[in-house]
């Protein structure tokens, strides 16, 4: 799934995001920074994740093809 960070406590390391598809809520499971690259996350960012449960797990930056974003040569013509 897609979504973006709600909020997020460095100190706790518990947080919140918003699934793109239907504006669910989940809260950061434990372990859900766990082997990611992810440090600290700021609200708004941008994340691709898992769900079990009511949890969001295994967060991790999207590439192009998760995030549905356009390919091609855009400043062509």
């Amino acid at each position: 799934m897609q979504g973006v960070i709600k909020a997020f406590d460095p100190i706790t390391g518990t947080g919140s995001l918003v699934a793109d598809t239907d504006l669910a809520e989940y809260e950061l499971a434990p372990d859900a920074l766990e082997g990611s690259i992810f440090r600290m996350l700021r609200p708004g960012q941008r994340v691709v994740f898992d769900v079990a449960g009511n949890q969001a797990t295994a967060l991790r930056l999207g590439s192009e093809v998760d995030m549905h974003t356009p390919t091609g040569d855009l400043g062509a013509g």
